[in-house]
């Protein structure tokens, strides 16, 4: 009885580790909850005071992965990073969706 048992917690605990990814939040998820916007400086930001981790890590993900783009495009037009953070950071500004949170150049948050 008891090892029947175990064998059903592992598996209710297996299909519970398999679905973990489609419970993941999505970027477009974040900002269409207002929890992210699009920053100056081409990297997303935390809109909300406590964010949860979810958010968290979408957010450092995304950046780690647009900072190595960033970077490899400095690179490839000899140019400082912080060149091609601006000028990405003003475009997908410009391309953010209305009701999507964009920050000023003072530092706030506001919806487009």
């Amino acid at each position: 009885m008891m090892k029947q048992r175990l064998k059903q917690l592992l598996a209710l605990a297996s299909l519970v580790l398999l679905a973990l990814p489609a419970w993941a939040l999505s970027l477009d998820e974040a900002k269409d909850g207002g929890l992210v916007g699009e920053r100056s400086n081409g990297y997303l930001g935390i809109v909300v005071d406590n964010p949860g981790s979810d958010v968290r890590s979408l957010v450092a993900d995304i950046n780690r992965k647009r900072k190595a783009a960033y970077q490899d495009s400095a690179d490839s037009a000899g140019v400082a990073l912080q060149v091609i953070e601006a000028r990405i950071g003003q475009r997908l500004q410009n391309k953010a969706e209305p009701g999507h949170y964009i920050e000023t150049g003072d530092g706030r948050w506001r919806r487009k």
